[in-house]
């Protein structure tokens, strides 16, 4: 597809926001995304990454761009700064900031995990975020809620298995989704989570290494819910190693009911899969909720 002048635009705009005048001279595609695509834009003596999308899309880019702005006031972790969000008639787009990346090593993992536990440390007395989100592509709502059982029951579970019985996945996996909404409680009668800061999104593909040997974290859709959540889906695609998880542990240990509660927040994940995607994330959500359920028989 020709972006020839939806990159004249965007290079204007980087201009505008900056103080900076960019000269755009190609624009790379790059690999990766499955829900936008991405380039580079390359000026004189300027870099910039940027995600498109359709032009109704542009919510999407404008929740990152605030959730990034939230992650990186923290000063825990490294995040890629947004410089301009916005969308022509054809697209939508996230500029950002473009960083070069290096290899990972033992001693990044345990700035990752340290950083990562002490972004969790940014505490709110509620759950849920300042307006909803994404999650992919899938609308993620976050209203305010004081009941984190609640809040996860509602707007989590209960709103992935709505959108899942209006995309025609009804039958065994509706049944045995609110038999587990039902049951939820039973996973925290001895623990009580508190509003952390998210990350959201935090599978191995979301987090690298810069050419300094820095953690950085993207991609987030960001909201306030226990910390565990963030946890549990670096171990639903894999990625991380055992370094990660020591500092993590040894800045902030976990309650030891994680890894009961850990299944319950990536069937969350799975059933997003599930939803976008398509394919077999209807049995795999199948069988972890029925997992789920036995637990609490």
């Amino acid at each position: 597809m020709n972006h020839t002048d939806t990159f004249r635009h965007i290079a204007g705009q980087i201009s505008a926001c900056t103080g900076e005048t960019f000269t755009l001279l190609s624009a790379q595609p790059l690999s990766g995304g499955d829900i936008n695509a991405a380039y580079c834009l390359h000026g004189k003596s300027q870099r910039y990454f940027v995600k498109l999308n359709r032009p109704a899309l542009l919510p999407m880019f404008n929740a990152e761009q605030t959730g990034l702005q939230a992650l990186a006031a923290t000063r825990t972790l490294r995040v890629p700064h947004p410089i301009v969000c916005g969308a022509t008639a054809e697209q939508a787009f996230l500029v950002l900031e473009h960083i070069d990346w290096g290899s990972s090593s033992p001693a990044a993992s345990r700035l990752l995990g340290q950083g990562l536990a002490e972004l969790h440390r940014q505490r709110q007395s509620h759950f849920g975020w300042t307006g909803d989100n994404t999650i992919g592509s899938t609308p993620q709502p976050n209203p305010v809620y004081t009941d984190w059982v609640s809040f996860w029951r509602d707007q989590r579970l209960g709103h992935q298995l709505r959108l899942a019985q209006a995309n025609g996945y009804g039958g065994r996996l509706q049944q045995l989704g609110e038999q587990l909404c039902l049951g939820l409680d039973a996973f925290f009668s001895t623990y009580q989570p508190q509003a952390s800061l998210l990350h959201g999104d935090l599978w191995g593909g979301n987090s690298a290494v810069d050419s300094h040997g820095q953690p950085v974290i993207f991609d987030p859709t960001c909201y306030y819910g226990d910390r565990e959540t963030d946890l549990a889906m670096t171990e639903l695609f894999g990625g991380f190693d055992r370094d990660f998880y020591a500092a993590y542990q040894a800045t902030w240990p976990l309650d030891p009911g994680f890894s009961a509660r850990k299944t319950l927040y990536n069937l969350y994940h799975i059933l997003n899969h599930l939803n976008l995607f398509g394919g077999g994330y209807a049995r795999q959500a199948e069988q972890m909720a029925a997992t789920l359920l036995a637990e609490i028989k």
